[in-house]
């Protein structure tokens, strides 16, 4: 069978298109608690091509380079994990920022993960932004009423879900943003519960489908930038994915990743940590 042929999809501008697929596959064994192991974080690190930097103050007064377009361009599993302890910086149109950690990824491998809305490989224009170029964002809704942020890594269709966020500035903006969506009589939130959730980040961060297919590499208004201190094979904790009874052999599959002891967490797995102690 020839090679497949390049689709070509034209978006907002700004938007990029999808190079060549290439293929995510898991390693015999996966869906029994293995996982696939990355090159070392700084070894992949240091082959990111130089671009000018673009920077933000970050807490201590220090710039930090943002994260360019050759950081998104790995494998889905690899991307998931390698964004944990980065920094999501949201831009608002007053110049203020708000900003978090994240904690909590889950990475779905395209076609044939069947737990991915490119499942069988078929693109529509809800998911468009999965088949294009690796660190599209791709924001879809729920119930009608909630937003969900993923990020197309390589692999067509794949993409990586970002589940939860630390909230490290501008925790009064979450807060007020979240307000929006939750009743009055509600209990106020506490600074960890501001966004564990894919949802709740969206809300505390104002992410709406305006955002979708667009580049989170280049973007002024999202963006992500390298987080204070590295994350280590040791404290990433691998299990199965949550909302997914629908997909078969994949419900059980341990493609859900998070920071072991992050008290922003959605979903502890203490069975999991157990494994990885």
């Amino acid at each position: 069978m020839g090679p497949k042929k390049r689709k070509v999809v034209t978006a907002w501008p700004g938007a990029r298109e999808r190079r060549s697929g290439l293929s995510v596959q898991l390693q015999p064994g996966v869906g029994q608690g293995a996982e696939l192991e990355p090159e070392p974080r700084g070894h992949l690190q240091q082959q990111l091509p130089e671009e000018a930097p673009v920077t933000s103050v970050y807490f201590n007064k220090v710039a930090h380079r943002r994260l360019s377009s050759g950081f998104f361009n790995r494998p889905c599993v690899t991307l998931a994990k390698e964004f944990l302890g980065q920094v999501m910086v949201r831009k608002f149109p007053d110049g203020s920022e708000v900003k978090g950690r994240i904690v909590e990824t889950e990475a779905y491998l395209g076609g044939e993960d069947q737990a991915s809305h490119s499942r069988g490989g078929k693109q529509t224009p809800r998911n468009t932004a999965m088949f294009m170029t690796p660190g599209t964002m791709y924001v879809y809704q729920i119930y009608g009423v909630y937003f969900c942020l993923n990020v197309s890594s390589q692999g067509d269709g794949a993409a990586v879900l970002v589940r939860s966020l630390e909230p490290l500035h501008g925790l009064d903006t979450m807060r007020q943003l979240r307000s929006k969506r939750r009743r009055e009589a509600g209990k106020p939130l506490k600074d960890h519960e501001l966004c564990n959730g894919p949802s709740k980040l969206c809300q505390a961060l104002d992410i709406t489908k305006i955002f979708d297919r667009g580049d989170l590499a280049t973007g002024n208004e999202i963006w992500l930038e390298p987080g204070p201190e590295e994350i280590s094979g040791a404290d990433i904790v691998s299990t199965s994915r949550i909302g997914i009874g629908y997909a078969g052999e994949w419900v059980n599959k341990p493609l859900r990743f998070y920071i072991k002891g992050n008290k922003c967490v959605s979903v502890v797995d203490r069975d999991a940590e157990k494994v990885k102690d």
